[in-house]
């Protein structure tokens, strides 16, 4: 069964809004995972506009299913991740105003650094995953800089399914088999919703996790948070 890894920046962005406490991200954070979710996912970016530097550190002994970081390793970034020590950290080229993500890494031209990034993740003993497009030469590409995983950057599938062409998978379907015989997991994520995830997951061999978290939440507004995580988790089956 492929994992499910609620991201839960957008519990932060209403939670910011007004500030205060409400809604909880700590207990939204426990009670998804309560709920049957495998994992947890924050973004957390230079402005903290959504997820706090903090918020990072005091999910740490509140994820007991997988914890995963996304970010551009900046230094701060870096050095945070190495301090808490999730359970996975997967690096996105965001710049420092990206209002989401919406590339993949260049696998080709910056292999050099994620080499050097990826190897300090993985001395100590974070799994590592880069956000990569379904360019093969780029898939071949990230097997070199040492990564365990690559994450599929998804929205031009979801953009394809809404529109009816179910042959925009395809590409996904080819990277995820070359990741596999090259030696990496593969994770998605981005724009995957309840509409699309049953369809992306039967035609995506070896695929270990996805992380979903705007769709997830807005689903959630009309179905309930617990029904919505049970709905995926049964869409993953």
């Amino acid at each position: 069964m492929t994992k499910l890894s609620v991201n839960i920046n957008k519990i932060a962005t209403l939670r910011n809004s007004r500030g205060g406490n409400v809604p909880d991200l700590l207990k939204v954070a426990t009670d998804i995972q309560e709920f049957g979710a495998e994992g947890i996912t924050i973004h957390p970016r230079p402005d903290e506009r959504h997820i706090r530097y903090q918020d990072a550190y005091d999910l740490k002994p509140l994820v007991t299913t997988e914890y995963n970081i996304e970010g551009n390793p900046i230094d701060k970034f870096t050095q945070m991740v190495l301090e808490i020590k999730p359970t996975q950290v997967t690096l996105v080229p965001d710049s420092v105003d990206q209002l989401t993500s919406n590339a993949g890494w260049d696998t080709i031209a910056h292999q050099s650094y994620l080499q050097e990034v990826i190897a300090e993740f993985k001395n100590a003993g974070i799994r590592t995953s880069i956000f990569i497009d379904t360019d093969l030469k780029l898939i071949e590409a990230a097997a070199k800089t040492g990564t365990d995983r690559i994450e599929l950057y998804t929205e031009e599938f979801a953009v394809q399914y809404e529109k009816g062409n179910t042959n925009g998978v395809k590409p996904y379907t080819e990277a995820a088999i070359l990741a596999h015989e090259l030696g990496l997991g593969v994770n998605a994520g981005h724009d995957l919703s309840l509409d699309n995830i049953q369809f992306f997951k039967q035609n995506i061999p070896h695929l270990a996790e996805v992380s979903i978290g705007h769709a997830l939440i807005s689903e959630s507004l009309y179905l309930g948070l617990q029904n919505v995580v049970n709905m995926y988790l049964h869409r993953l089956q």
